[in-house]
């Protein structure tokens, strides 16, 4: 061997043995490192921080997954059926920004909001699957319950300001505080003072659709709402049977077999709701609100998209109704049907409010067509449904006349006289943006899902 090699071996020699010295060094400097930081009491929480900590950027907020062991706490939500589906959003939404677990909220099963002595609590697990919501909004959002909690210390209380001060601006301000690493070691953040439906908005409709989507009742209330579908398309057959129109082979869900079409009709025509729209419309100087039971059935009349005659189910708070001939007046093809004459009333009386409120909800949500008010956020909720639904079926042009889930607005005339086509415009920047008024019922050819 040449000197040239003998030379080169020794360098190589040299190198590996000095890169073994500097590992040695590293992993012992990390050895040591790490049994020093083991000593101090705060070592837990730079432990936690490494596994648990999921970056959340402040324009997307976008994470992959949700912490468990830090939580969320709101007041109980109040209010319809509707109004505490969307504060139930709001909370879990600004959970999700504060990349935190929701503490299972509790609902509240009457009406009696403004005595709030009286509000009857329900828990969320007693209306909708708890399970179920935390599979499907895997990684978006996470409910939990009290039995999660560690190590039961008191709650670090955020009070919500109200006014016209406490601006869309400040609030998010102090959610964006809250999101500092100081809060880190706190197991509990209790947001208190207003109910979630009036904090202010700061996230897309498109998080509140996927979320919503993640609402499914339980077994006992989806067999209360199978009851009263099958009794109105009970009556839908007879009524094609009688007419000898030939049935639908195929329905909106895509199985084979005899189709039974039905309308739902969310007729505002309550005492309770005539007063509040009047009201809105004096403040906002519109008529676009209030919707008399004639001017409802003529625009309904003009709904020909479907085969008839056809049942119409009429979704109306039987307990605030003045006006006792709504099933009369309707034109030839439109068979009205409400909760007494379908025989069904003994199915939503053994149950409170906000459970009827929900039977109803499901039936018009599953409906051919659906016809409501667009400043009812019952309404409104349903057209967002029918409109997710009628995206996932590859309609994608409110224009057509064939949009899968069809949904109109009769507070709003079309040229021709009828109610107007609605779908929900899913890119809207804010649920509120879309809610209570007719910024949703226009005619898009694109939706941002």
């Amino acid at each position: 061997m040449n000197s040239a090699n003998i030379e080169l071996l020794k360098r190589s020699s040299y190198s590996m043995k000095h890169l073994v010295f500097r590992c040695f060094t590293l992993v012992f400097s990390i050895f040591v490192l790490g049994t020093v930081i083991s000593s101090f009491p705060s070592s837990n929480l730079l432990t936690w921080r490494t596994s648990n900590w999921i970056g959340i950027t402040a324009a997307s907020n976008l994470q992959n997954s949700i912490r468990r062991d830090k939580f969320l706490e709101v007041p109980q939500i109040i209010w319809g059926l509707n109004n505490q589906k969307i504060a139930l959003a709001r909370a879990c939404l600004t959970a999700r920004f504060l990349n935190r677990t929701l503490l299972m909220p509790s609902l509240s099963a009457s009406l009696f909001y403004k005595e709030v002595d009286l509000l009857e609590p329900m828990a969320f697990d007693k209306l909708f699957n708890f399970e179920k919501f935390n599979d499907r909004c895997n990684g978006f959002v996470r409910l939990g319950r009290y039995s999660d909690l560690v190590n039961k210390s008191k709650p670090y209380e955020v009070l919500k300001g109200s006014g016209r001060k406490w601006t869309k601006e400040r609030d998010l301000h102090q959610l964006t505080q809250c999101r500092n690493e100081s809060f880190d070691y706190i197991e509990v953040i209790r947001i208190s003072g207003k109910n979630p439906f009036l904090w202010h908005d700061h996230w897309p409709a498109k998080d509140y659709a996927k979320l919503f989507e993640c609402l499914i009742v339980v077994d006992e209330i989806e067999m209360e709402v199978a009851k009263v579908i099958s009794k109105i398309k009970d009556v839908g057959r007879e009524l094609s049977h009688n007419s000898n129109a030939p049935p639908k082979n195929v329905s909106l869900d895509g199985w084979q077999d005899h189709h039974v079409p039905y309308m739902a009709v969310h007729m505002r025509i309550e005492k309770d709701w005539m007063i509040h729209c009047k009201n809105v419309e004096q403040r906002l100087n519109i008529n676009q609100i209030c919707s008399s039971k004639d001017e409802i059935i003529e625009r309904v009349s003009h709904i020909t998209t479907i085969q008839q005659p056809i049942v119409v189910y009429l979704a109306v708070a039987d307990a605030l109704l003045e006006d006792d001939s709504i099933l009369s007046g309707w034109k030839d093809g439109f068979v009205p049907f409400e909760k007494k004459s379908l025989a069904i009333k003994d199915v939503y009386d053994k149950h409170p409010y906000l459970i009827q409120s929900a039977i109803d909800y499901e039936v018009c949500s599953r409906a051919d067509i659906f016809v409501g008010n667009s400043f009812s956020t019952f309404s409104s909720l349903v057209a967002l449904s029918r409109t997710m639904k009628s995206i996932g079926m590859g309609f994608t042009n409110s224009c057509s006349t064939e949009v899968g889930y069809s949904s109109y607005a009769y507070n709003i005339a079309e040229q021709h006289g009828g109610a107007k086509m609605w779908m929900t415009n899913m890119s809207a920047p804010s649920l509120s943006s879309i809610s209570y008024g007719t910024n949703s019922i226009s005619c898009y050819s694109y939706w941002n899902t």
